[in-house]
């Protein structure tokens, strides 16, 4: 689907099959989401440039990213998509500057468009050109990256409470409940992960898109740009800050799980020392030797239990007296 977005967010649906003869002028902004191969034709007709397919923006070479051709810039930026499910994503979509106009090429819905469109109309001065579109909805994919990053602080917080709160007061947890939550802290890696891998390629792209004419033409454009460029600086410092709680989260749980199993093995292991006696003393009055005495005493028996008591019950109180137990 193709939808043209004038300066004041109003859009416009284009389609094959009734083509305009020519793009309205005050279309600032066109947006394609999965476009089939007549749209793509389409496209490229009415703007006389080639328009990357979406094997074209899987590609990692930074030439094949971010180049200018025919008169148009074309840049290509991974995002996070499907943040608030259990397998996030990373979607790569492709920008073009041609002319006064920016388009876009993606095969994926990322909150940050949606948000971006719901708020065109209230930019100073509304959306003038393709340039301040671009620097403009860079900067709402760049607060989006940091609302992902704050809710995934939120998680782990509450994970971490989850994991140490518990057995702080003295609560029983249920059977693998620690294993459990290796698990969701393997899915907050994974976010945290990809928005890193995200933040990357946009500081590659505002790089690129700082360098760009119609950027450099434009003092506000070029300073929000800046500004953007810092922004997702502190963002990745800062998603590197959240991995590294993360780290420390894992190797915590994993450190719990063999305390765990430690006090297990630990209470056998004192059974067993336990038992160990009591059982040297059935093995004993147990051999069948013709000549034993015990084997004539009126009450061998209940002495031989009395025994076997005994010798387990003073290594228990021992265990016990020693803080072992």
């Amino acid at each position: 689907m193709i939808t043209g977005y004038c300066a004041d967010g109003t859009a416009v649906v284009l389609t094959p099959a009734d083509p305009p003869e020519s793009l309205r002028s005050d279309l600032i902004w066109l947006d394609l989401v999965e476009p089939n191969k007549a749209e793509d034709l389409m496209m490229e007709k009415l703007l006389g440039i080639s328009i990357p397919t979406r094997d074209d923006l899987k590609d990692i070479e930074p030439s094949s990213r971010l180049y200018i051709e025919e008169n148009a810039v074309f840049m290509t930026a991974s995002l996070v998509f499907r943040s608030d499910t259990e397998i996030p994503g990373l979607t790569d979509i492709g920008f073009i500057l041609a002319g006064s106009r920016l388009v876009t090429i993606r095969y994926a819905e990322p909150r940050s468009f949606a948000l971006f469109k719901a708020s065109m109309h209230r930019f100073p001065g509304n959306c003038r050109d393709g340039a301040v579109v671009l620097t403009r909805l860079l900067e709402t994919i760049a607060d989006r990256t940091a609302e992902i990053l704050e809710e995934a602080v939120t998680k782990i917080d509450d994970l971490s409470i989850a994991v140490f709160g518990d057995k702080a007061a003295g609560k029983r947890r249920p059977p693998h409940f620690l294993e459990a939550r290796l698990r969701d802290v393997a899915g907050h890696h994974r976010l945290v992960a990809k928005t890193r891998d995200s933040l990357a390629s946009l500081s590659r792209l505002l790089t690129f898109v700082y360098t760009v004419p119609q950027v450099q033409d434009d003092k506000e454009t070029r300073e929000l740009c800046r500004s953007i460029s810092r922004d997702i600086q502190s963002l990745s410092e800062h998603a590197g800050f959240i991995s590294g709680n993360i780290t420390f989260l894992l190797d915590a749980s994993l450190g719990l799980i063999n305390v765990e199993q430690n006090a297990i093995i630990k209470i056998f292991s004192i059974a067993s020392v336990v038992l160990l006696p009591p059982t040297l003393v059935a093995s004993v009055y147990g051999m069948n030797f013709r000549v034993m005495p015990e084997l004539e005493w009126q009450f061998g028996y209940p002495w031989a239990i009395a025994a076997m008591v005994i010798s387990a019950v003073i290594p228990f109180f021992f265990f016990r007296w020693k803080g072992w137990l």
